[in-house]
């Protein structure tokens, strides 16, 4: 008999085999594990903490019996010690988990009836032998051992997290970067986390170092706080922080005076890590990489602007009226006058917003060049950007990256300034898009002697990663430019194209009248909850059933924030539930549970896999049995190990800074006043732009209007402007 709950209830020692795991938690190691213990009849209820449980595993717990008023006889362990399993039933249990990649449950079977008790050896020591079994051949025997062997050291990283207060969901990502030295390496410098491992944050890391016996005023920790704090200000889009910002906010986030920081940011200035360099009479400082990508972006655009057009002279007075014999189409005054400048010129940029005619131009453009019989290259940031220059030149578009042939073993792009593209002409479309670490890769690789342009629309918000370039690129007053303003008769029938002008000239969108159908919808809300409530109503049914769109493939939601009732997080979890709530088999990692027939995103440039931040995808399989999950990206299939998935979030709704680039048929924009920090107006033209067919806005009438009035002079700090100016005066 257990004991009744008492206040003085003994200490007890409990042990016995793990049938199901009920809940763990990979951040803080909570567990609520279900226990076959000796001479019980029912399973026990065994509460405490691991690094990494599964079931068929043995454990031994002290801690004392607690009769809990919901769950009722619990046994709380407060030290819980995890074995290996030793029971045939409890063997086959723990390796058919899915915890070792190659064995699921029919595998697991099978090894254990051929090699009973010796299994762990088998498969540790004598590989060999289970080529023996029918099904297995070396492929499959050298996936098991690999990771058997992975998944030890796996188990190592996370009981050394654990046991220093640290959460072991990224154990996986560890290992995968630092291998069987990662507690070695970790131990001799913890803030290497925060640098290398996605998902690891500063504060993470700071407290493992802690921990570890780091002192709070060291300089190791100061020169990575200051190293953290600038990553942070990148993180916003800017190329560098000025030298008082940078001290103030590491010496606020790390708790020390400032004399501390300063020494830190002269280590880090002395070890190359910095550049420190003046912005406009302001000193300033640099993370090493992104100064180096200015340099060599200005370096490129002056390089670029020397010398004539690989083309030649071009007679426009007799090669325009040739090219709208060709496609019908009569150019206007502007885009003639940008043919013109175009056709003369080796780097030229065109912007201007939808509807103006850039699709055109650029066409035109592009069959007078091809008829001298050059070679054009089309290239733009995302795969669905790329499709789209593919569909409306008739051409082959690429990626940036699939352009500069990514190769993995040196982590850079083949193509570069040493082995140069075979091109004449370069095109590069959503331009606005490519932040400078890009630009500087892609300019490089284009030789002297061909032309370059330089494709977008500059009003969008910048990049994703830091820099502004389009718009330096235009400021700098250096560079050709052509900016097409005048919208045409077919466009201007689009509620959307009208709107998104009038928002970008701080102008009220025109709300549709009458009960006729429209492409542009502005519902009014009192409050968030109101929001959230008809947005729900709007996705699931109001435009699947009024215009035919489906909820998931064709209607994307767009937010300005991630946290809150309608950041992306919270709208996630709702739409997931009202539109994939069936998917089977579901899979939960780092928060978040998957399904297929969920739609997500790419949070990080993987380039091993070719997908890259703000690439959308659905999923199409899960195999629990294999740990794996497949998700189509433009179709192309993908797979994600389970320890790879915070690499990837749910996309019913998105951050309106996500979406940049890509064109849905239908978007849905929450806008409310809590979102006021957010609220300006390059955000909402940049939302209303992503839709094709549809646009809906809900909110705050008042939230709309302050997002439309207030074209903030929130500029990144950047020194590209300036270097391209600077550079062709030298």
């Amino acid at each position: 008999m257990k004991p009744l709950q008492k206040s003085d209830t003994p200490v007890e020692r409990l042990s016995g085999s793990v049938e199901r795991v009920t809940f763990h938690s990979e951040e803080s190691g909570f567990c609520v594990l279900r226990a076959k213990v000796k001479g019980e009849r029912e399973l026990i209820t065994v509460i405490g903490s691991a690094a990494s449980i599964t079931p068929g595993e043995y454990i031994e717990c002290t801690g004392t019996w607690t009769n809990d008023r919901t769950h009722g006889l619990q046994f709380k362990a407060n030290h819980l010690q995890v074995v290996p399993p030793t029971t045939l039933e409890g063997i086959e249990k723990y390796l058919g988990s899915g915890m070792v990649k190659g064995i699921g449950p029919h595998f697991a079977k099978v090894l254990v009836g051929a090699f009973k008790g010796d299994v762990f050896t088998v498969i540790e020591a004598e590989p060999e032998k289970l080529l023996a079994l029918p099904g297995i051949g070396t492929k499959r025997m050298k996936k098991v051992t690999s990771a058997w062997s992975e998944q030890k050291c796996i188990r190592e990283i996370m009981v050394f997290l654990q046991s220093n207060g640290i959460g072991t969901g990224r154990a996986v990502r560890i290992y995968r970067t630092y291998g069987e030295e990662s507690i070695i390496k970790v131990t001799e410098n913890p803030y290497r986390l925060a640098l290398d491992i996605h998902g690891i944050g500063f504060k993470t890391a700071d407290n493992l170092a802690q921990t570890l016996g780091v002192a709070p005023d060291s300089l190791i920790r100061a020169q990575a706080g200051v190293r953290h704090v600038l990553q942070e200000i990148s993180g916003d889009g800017h190329c560098a922080a000025s030298w008082d910002r940078l001290i103030e906010e590491a010496s606020k986030l790390l708790e020390i005076s400032y004399p501390i920081v300063n020494e830190a940011i002269n280590a880090e200035i002395a070890e190359e890590n910095l550049i420190q360099e003046d912005i406009n009479g302001i000193t300033c400082l640099f993370l090493a990489s992104l100064h180096r990508a200015e340099i060599g972006t200005a370096a490129s655009v002056i390089r670029m602007l020397k010398g004539s057009p690989p083309w030649g002279a071009i007679d426009c007075g007799k090669a325009i009226p040739w090219v709208e014999e060709k496609t019908g189409l009569i150019l206007s005054e502007s885009q003639r006058e940008a043919v013109l400048l175009a056709l003369s010129s080796k780097l030229v940029v065109i912007t201007g917003g939808p509807g103006v005619g850039k699709t055109t131009l650029v066409n035109s453009i592009l069959l007078i060049i091809r008829a001298k019989n050059l070679n054009v290259t089309l290239c733009a940031p995302t795969g669905r950007a790329a499709k789209r220059l593919t569909e409306s030149t008739g051409l082959e578009a690429k990626t940036v990256h699939r352009l500069l042939e990514f190769d993995p073993k040196s982590f850079d792009f083949k193509r570069n300034r040493e082995n140069p593209l075979e091109t004449d002409l370069v095109v590069i479309d959503e331009s606005s898009m490519v932040d400078i670490v890009l630009m500087n890769k892609l300019l490089a690789a284009i030789p002297d002697r061909a032309a370059i342009m330089i494709v977008g629309d500059v009003d969008q918000l910048p990049s994703v990663g830091p820099g502004a370039v389009l718009g330096d690129i235009i400021d700098s007053n250096r560079v050709p430019t052509v900016r097409l303003t005048e919208i045409f008769r077919q466009a201007a029938s689009s509620s959307i194209i009208v709107n998104a002008h009038r928002i970008n000239k701080g102008e009220m969108p025109v709300k549709s009248e009458g009960p006729e159908l429209c492409d542009f919808y502005f519902i009014p809300a009192e409050t968030p909850e109101q929001i959230h409530e008809i947005l729900l109503q709007v996705v699931t049914k109001r435009i699947p059933n009024r215009f035919g769109l489906h909820p998931i493939r064709d209607v994307q939601v767009l937010t300005p924030m991630n946290r809150g009732g309608l950041g992306t997080h919270s709208l996630n979890a709702e739409l997931q539930k009202a539109l994939n709530e069936k998917g089977e088999p579901k899979v939960t990692r780092f928060g978040t549970t998957f399904a297929p027939g969920d739609k997500v995103i790419q949070g990080v440039n993987n380039y091993d896999k070719e997908v890259f931040n703000g690439d959308i995808g659905q999923i199409t399989e899960i195999n629990i049995e294999e740990g794996v999950l497949n998700v189509v990206y433009d179709s192309r299939t993908v797979e994600y190990e389970f320890g790879e998935l915070d690499e990837v979030s749910l996309a019913y709704a998105t951050s309106i800074h996500k979406s940049q680039g890509s064109e849905y048929p239908a978007v849905v924009i929450p806008l409310a006043m809590q979102h006021y920090t957010l609220l300006e107006q390059n955000l909402i033209y940049t939302a209303v732009t992503r839709g094709k067919k549809l646009v809906t806005i809900i909110g705050q009438p008042k939230a709309l209007a302050m997002a439309v009035k207030n074209r903030k002079s929130n500029n990144r700090l950047t020194n590209l402007a300036n270097r391209i100016a600077a550079k062709w005066l030298s």
